[in-house]
């Protein structure tokens, strides 16, 4: 992505910096001696703006409970359900001003925020500085030694632990198109070769100025004017040209919202949270959309999609908990709680419950479901607490209550199965995207053409 000239920094900055990653050495027969220095490092490539590719990406991180999804709406009725942790706005770049007093708030010395140095690596800078300023996220053994070993620098030099860092790096690329990643690397060979032609395209110029006499004071003036000007108009005429996306985050914390754009140089307050008593996750979700929601719609009058729909060059994505944990916790608990009723309810209670319910509880308990072979049972943490709460109230049900109580529970456990299965379907959906997506389909059309001009086929042009 684009460079934002409010971050001030020097060129050596954003180039990649030297990584250690294991090597196998084949001269080499002791076992510690095949990890050597890698002084090369890579680029980040580029990758899609999809809720599957960014779920994907907090699990190789490490990140626990967490999912992303895709948001259509930012109206209450499409977000208060799903209790955001944070949100990830992609939209087409271009250069944003702001004075630098919006960056001078006190407050912003506590948020957790990391400039982007490397090309189209916004998308983990934008992860990251959300994640890392949810305490109630389990971000991994990983990351947490990441954000522990990196809290007292400043945003310039976070961003630089970033771009060197092997393990962020890998797990980025893992996700980006085969093509994309041979572009970042053609990328970085243009411009090295870009850079070398301009320099010593700059000295034959100085060498043959002093060999000239220097023109009258007037003509230098006026050529210098029609110069800047033609310097003030190639970064219009290249912006029309050109499509840059760029990634950033929005996240409420220390008593404030605020957004993370890693081209800024620092994090921008969005407004404050509404004073609450309570220390409740869920209270504080509830405020905090209130306060980005007007800012959300600013900035998507500003880049398109306001007016009927027409035009939409962005789109949102929520960090929110994970569904299928959720689920699953939710049906375990709920065979337990099954149990438990069943030992209380008197003989012969079979028969003054409807027989459509007996066939549910067949088929919501009856069967293990296929996220038990795939991904395991997930349990949350209070589940024991919860589970043994709720037998001392089974406890003191009447039998009347009992009936109701094991109703209830039938039609609970329904709708977590279908719940469960659903998110294993997406789950599988996801995987085989995956699959396509990062999967080299060159080598094999550079054969088969290969081959189609061996046997004598005639190949078109066009």
């Amino acid at each position: 992505m684009l460079q934002d000239s409010e971050v001030m920094m020097t060129e050596d900055c954003t180039q990649s910096q030297p990584s250690i990653s294991p090597v196998n050495d084949p001269n080499s027969n002791s076992e510690n001696s095949k990890e050597i220095v890698d002084l090369v490092g890579g680029p980040f490539a580029v990758i899609e703006s999809d809720p599957g590719v960014f779920t994907a990406l907090t699990k190789k991180l490490g990140v626990r409970n967490v999912e992303v999804v895709e948001m259509y709406d930012i109206e209450p009725w499409a977000v208060d359900h799903l209790h955001p942790r944070g949100l990830i706005f992609c939209f087409r770049w271009h250069k944003d001003t702001h004075r630098l007093a919006d960056f001078n708030d006190p407050a912003a010395e506590r948020v957790w925020f990391a400039n982007q140095l490397s090309d189209d690596a916004c998308a983990s800078h934008a992860i990251l500085n959300v994640l890392f300023n949810c305490p109630e996220i389990d971000i991994g053994e990983e990351l947490r030694v990441f954000k522990e070993d990196t809290a007292q620098m400043s945003p310039v030099m976070k961003g630089l632990a970033i771009s060197s860092s092997p393990m962020l790096r890998q797990m980025h690329n893992s996700l980006a198109r085969p093509a994309d990643i041979r572009g970042a690397i053609n990328a970085i060979a243009i411009n090295t070769l870009e850079a070398q032609r301009l320099k010593a395209q700059e000295d034959r110029a100085r060498k043959k100025q002093d060999m000239v006499p220097p023109p009258p004071k007037r003509a230098r003036v006026t050529k210098e004017k029609t110069a800047s000007v033609k310097q003030r108009r190639e970064p219009e005429e290249q912006s029309e040209q050109d499509e840059s996306y760029h990634f950033i985050g929005y996240v409420p914390a220390y008593g404030k919202v605020w957004e993370l754009d890693g081209l800024k140089s620092g994090p921008l307050e969005v407004g404050e949270l509404p004073s609450s008593n309570s220390s409740q996750w869920a209270t504080i979700i509830d405020g905090w959309m209130d306060v980005v929601r007007p800012a959300l719609r600013m900035k998507m009058k500003k880049y398109g999609g306001a007016e009927g729909g027409d035009n939409i060059r962005f789109s949102l994505l929520a960090i929110i908990d994970n569904v299928y944990e959720k689920a699953s916790d939710d049906l375990e608990f709920l065979k337990r709680e099954r149990i438990a009723i069943e030992r209380q309810l008197q003989p012969n209670w079979e028969s003054q419950v409807d027989p459509i319910l007996h066939h549910q509880a067949a088929q919501a308990f009856g069967s293990p479901t296929s996220a038990d072979m795939v991904l395991g049972r997930a349990y949350a943490q209070d589940f024991g607490a919860r589970r043994m709460d709720r037998d001392l109230e089974i406890l003191d049900l009447n039998p009347e209550d009992l009936l109701i109580a094991w109703k209830t529970c039938i039609q609970n456990a329904t709708r977590a199965r279908v719940a469960v299965e659903d998110e294993i379907t997406k789950a599988n959906r996801a995987h085989t995207d995956h699959t396509k997506r990062t999967f080299d389909y060159e080598p094999f059309l550079q054969g088969f053409v290969s081959l189609l001009h061996q046997e004598g086929f005639p190949i078109p042009t066009k």
